[in-house]
């Protein structure tokens, strides 16, 4: 058994075809075919029912289970081999909010790509509430959000704190106002984000607390959307202080101080306990943790 083999189930579960396999392993079909019944004849079972469209069969699939879990590690192995040259590189998947890659990133990752243009990134985009279990998971590598919750299986660490701040459009009648009493939100048509959201479940309990039955006119899924719609003055909106930055310097949008409101949030990046660390991520998370909190909150 050798890792091309292994790599050629896995493309032909995949593909559903040794013929396409063939073509993205970059080997001929008669090839492809050798590949597989080789494997079979080693473990004395047949892995493959090359009926149209070719599918694994049952030992296939506990197979397929192992084949994946072998070139992980393989591919783990290649990169810590890779990190013995002290030259850090690698890929980091990061996992953040819609407001925190738009407001937050571009300026970290133009730092961090300028210094290691051999790290790549790549971010996803989540709502708040699966970022921990998508850092859990490893289906991304480093989650950056809200800290929210306490979990043995991951490391988290502060970056900045944060405030969530009713905002108003300057024709909105709330807008003249110096302060508020947390009265407004009875009365006062809302846009707020989805259910999932840090911001919303802060919002609820302010609600819950008050015994307020609020008037929401519009649920959104991402702070960009609410900004937009509160503008055009179709509603007042709970919304992050960090992610209306920049409409509050404008002046396009106009913040309304409760004093209910004035709980700091923690922000930070999230990563698991036990993984491996390659010199990509290591390099990552040392620099972050290094920034100042002005590097997080916006000044321009």
């Amino acid at each position: 058994m050798n890792i091309s083999q292994l790599e050629t189930l896995i493309t032909i579960s995949k593909t559903m075809s040794f013929r396409k396999a063939g073509e993205l392993l970059n080997l001929t079909q008669p090839a492809v075919s050798a590949q597989i019944k080789s494997l079979e004849d080693e473990f004395s079972t047949v892995l493959v029912d090359r009926n149209q469209p070719v599918t694994l069969t049952d030992r296939g699939q506990v197979f397929l289970e192992h084949a994946e879990r072998m070139l992980d590690i393989v591919s783990e192995l290649k990169q810590k081999l890779l990190d013995l040259d002290e030259t850090p590189q690698g890929h980091i998947r990061l996992g953040t909010t819609t407001s925190i890659a738009i407001q937050i990133l571009p300026r970290v990752l133009s730092y961090f790509q300028d210094q290691f243009p051999q790290i790549k990134t790549s971010i996803q985009s989540l709502p708040s509430s699966q970022i921990y279990t998508q850092v859990e998971n490893g289906l991304v590598d480093i989650g950056i959000g809200y800290l929210t919750e306490r979990n043995p299986n991951l490391n988290t660490s502060v970056l900045y704190y944060d405030t969530f701040e009713l905002v108003v459009s300057p024709s909105h009648p709330l807008a003249k106002q110096k302060h508020a009493a947390v009265d407004v939100l009875r009365s006062t048509p809302l846009i707020l984000l989805s259910p999932d959201t840090v911001g919303r479940r802060f919002t609820e309990g302010i609600f819950k607390k008050h015994d307020i039955e609020p008037n929401i006119v519009m649920e959104l899924s991402s702070s960009e959307e609410v900004k937009r719609m509160v503008e055009i003055n179709l509603g007042a909106a709970v919304i992050s202080k960090q992610s209306v930055a920049h409409e509050l310097r404008q002046g396009t949008l106009r913040m309304i101080p409760l004093s209910e409101l004035e709980v700091s949030h923690p922000v930070g990046v999230i990563y698991k306990s036990s993984r491996y660390l390659n010199s990509a991520m290591q390099q990552f998370l040392s620099d972050l943790k290094g920034m100042p909190e002005t590097q997080f909150i916006s000044s321009e």
